[in-house]
């Protein structure tokens, strides 16, 4: 079970806004909001990470729910969540790299995907367990 502690709390709260605006982020693409460009192969590209990104999203909200209520796996589902994530951040980063493309508004929230999550298995190890 996930302690109680700051950094669990904080890292609730940020995996809870970053998997929202993923979520967001997925219904505004759906929507035809937002779009990767008119290339097909972009768009394919994009549709891709769909049911990563939407694993993602439904462990991280699942771990939050769990550890608010006390309930067991929270800390498990949380540490796939951020697995996810980074998998899908890093992804979408070598992808740009491999393509030359250098876009901020793109990789800044990739970079986001892949930073966030490290940060948050390592405060959330350092939190749940016992050194020896």
């Amino acid at each position: 079970m996930i302690r109680s502690g700051r950094r669990a709390r904080w890292i609730k709260r940020v995996m809870l806004v970053t998997d929202l605006a993923l979520l967001g982020y997925w219904v505004a693409t759906m929507a035809g909001w937002i779009t990767v460009g008119e290339e097909r192969f972009l768009n394919e590209w994009n549709f891709s990470f769909l049911i990563l990104d939407v694993s993602a999203i439904g462990t991280g909200l699942a771990s939050v729910v769990l550890s608010l209520t006390q309930r067991s796996g929270g800390y498990e589902l949380m540490l796939v969540s951020l697995a996810l994530t980074f998998a899908a951040g890093i992804m979408a980063l070598n992808f740009y790299l491999v393509r030359g493309t250098f876009e901020l508004e793109w990789w800044l929230p990739n970079l986001w995907l892949t930073l966030f999550p490290v940060i948050g298995i390592a405060l959330l190890l350092g939190t749940c367990h016992k050194r020896a």
